[in-house]
């Protein structure tokens, strides 16, 4: 969006065009130790708002909103705007869309991106922009590797969940034959690759594409492989049709997915009886049973839905930004510092946001859990042991 300029109309009005433009400025906060509260900035979300993995960034996007809708109720004088860049999902439009949020001077934050292949297109223009970001749920290992400044994670990455769904799988289910799919996605192949580390030689495995609608030869893989459990590595999309292609053609087991499946849309793509009794895991803590308020206010502000996939994370990550604009952190620069100092609990997760060196949350504070279909909807299971 394009800064209005001022049209100057005399010494009188230059002279007022100054000073109350001054307030605002001023109020920037750039001293380290804070000031007042920076005014018409903005904190960008970057993910799925439309195509097949909206679902996923909607409730992540709507937990920003509710976080910085709540905060410009306090502070109406004052207020903080919410930018979208939907990037589909798809990594292909990360890179015109970062550099779209990083042209924007008012652009201080960042919300995501959502997904691990965006966020490898995404963060060096990012980095190189000095505009730090806090992805609620991008969960590939390696982008805490990259030296990326701007990088925090607001959830435990694969390494975390994808032992935890092969402990799920070995503990649990008991399964002795399991056979792997990913989408070649940078989180769905890394996904199955640390589940790979639990469970061992699979019973087979095998790669489909994202979009793919026609998975007739996985099926046959899968079925003579004698296979009791599928692990799939991907999105809700190509999961939903796969499991309906396979138990259409006679399979009996059991799929598990991780948190990229963990959507009720994944159900209306499979259909509630395909769907019935799949293990979905996921980095996070149920959000339907948040802490405090957040369920009961992300209810009456979104027509009544129940808060999905990291919602509570993104509202939580999004307060962190808040609080900082707040207390004058009103740079790229003073904002960064603000997140990588920072150490409380979140309000609806009840996590404490604590940043390691690299970006990563501090590990004692990572949990991961395991959800099921039940009756046409996503409900928790247990809390995955992390041993």
């Amino acid at each position: 969006m394009r800064q209005k300029l001022a049209r100057v109309l005399g010494g009188v009005a230059i002279t007022a065009l100054v000073f109350s433009g001054a307030a605002c400025k001023a109020d920037s906060g750039n001293e380290a130790g804070g000031g007042k509260a920076a005014c018409d900035l903005k904190i960008g979300f970057f993910g799925p708002l439309t195509g097949d993995a909206a679902g996923l960034g909607i409730h992540m996007r709507n937990g920003a909103k509710l976080a910085i809708d709540q905060y410009n109720k306090d502070n109406a004088d004052c207020k903080v705007n919410l930018a979208e860049y939907d990037s589909q999902g798809d990594p292909a439009k990360a890179a015109p869309l970062a550099q779209q949020a990083v042209s924007d001077s008012k652009v201080v934050g960042i919300n995501g991106p959502s997904f691990s292949g965006e966020s490898e297109v995404a963060d060096p223009i990012f980095d190189q922009a000095g505009l730090p970001i806090i992805t609620p749920s991008a969960t590939r290992p390696s982008l805490s590797t990259k030296n990326w400044k701007i990088f925090h994670r607001g959830v435990g990455n694969d390494t975390s969940q994808g032992p935890a769904a092969g402990r799920y799988i070995k503990n649990v289910l008991k399964a002795d034959k399991v056979y792997v799919v990913d989408d070649q996605s940078a989180y769905g192949a890394g996904l199955v690759d640390e589940v790979k580390k639990i469970i061992g030689t699979p019973a087979g495995q095998d790669k489909i594409q994202v979009k793919q609608t026609n998975f007739s030869a996985v099926v046959t893989k899968i079925q003579s492989s004698g296979a009791n459990v599928l692990f799939f590595g991907g999105y809700y999309t190509e999961a939903g049709l796969l499991l309906k292609q396979l138990k259409g053609a006679g399979w009996k087991g059991t799929m598990v997915a991780g948190d990229g499946v963990n959507d009720a849309n994944f159900i209306k793509v499979a259909g509630e009886q395909v769907a019935e009794g799949t293990i979905l895991t996921c980095p996070c803590a149920p959000a339907t049973a948040a802490k405090g308020t957040f369920v009961t206010d992300y209810k009456a502000a979104f027509d009544n839905a129940e808060p999905g996939t990291y919602a509570d994370v993104s509202y939580d990550i999004t307060k962190i930004m808040l609080e900082g604009i707040k207390a004058g952190k009103g740079t790229r620069a003073d904002l960064l510092s603000f997140i990588k100092s920072y150490n409380k609990a979140g309000g609806a997760t009840g996590v404490t946001y604590k940043f390691e060196a690299n970006g990563e949350l501090d590990p004692t504070q990572v949990l991961v859990w395991a959800f099921k279909v039940n009756a046409g909807k996503v409900v928790p299971d247990i809390e995955i042991p992390k041993s």
